[in-house]
């Protein structure tokens, strides 16, 4: 078993879960997060002063899934996700050694 960790900008979220829908993904788990990479911040203007936003807004998509799954779930959130400008986001891929519902017992794939 794999996570897949993805951070999108905001806007992209609804595109993006419709399409992991459409190839079998029911669950995920979203977060609103705020950071940073090469895009850095940018400056605002608020009442008459300028400062420095240093975080900027963006959603993190968790997914658990089977390794078979894990090509066709990066390629759908690269595909919807990618505007082709800076800040973007990324895509982070973790082994899973163990799951477990809370409400069954169920364990491993048939936890997921």
């Amino acid at each position: 078993m794999k996570k897949i960790e993805a951070i999108i900008k905001p806007f992209k979220l609804d595109e993006v879960c419709e399409a992991l829908n459409e190839i079998g993904i029911a669950g995920v788990t979203i977060t609103e997060v705020k950071g940073f990479g090469r895009q850095k911040g940018h400056t605002e203007l608020y009442r008459g002063a300028e400062y420095v936003v240093d975080f900027l807004p963006k959603i993190k998509i968790e997914i658990v899934a089977d390794e078979k799954l894990v090509d066709s779930i990066i390629d759908t959130i690269v595909n919807t996700a990618r505007t082709g400008k800076i800040g973007d986001g990324k895509i982070f891929v973790t082994s899973i050694d163990q799951v477990v519902r809370i409400r069954t017992g169920e364990t491993d794939e048939a936890a997921i």
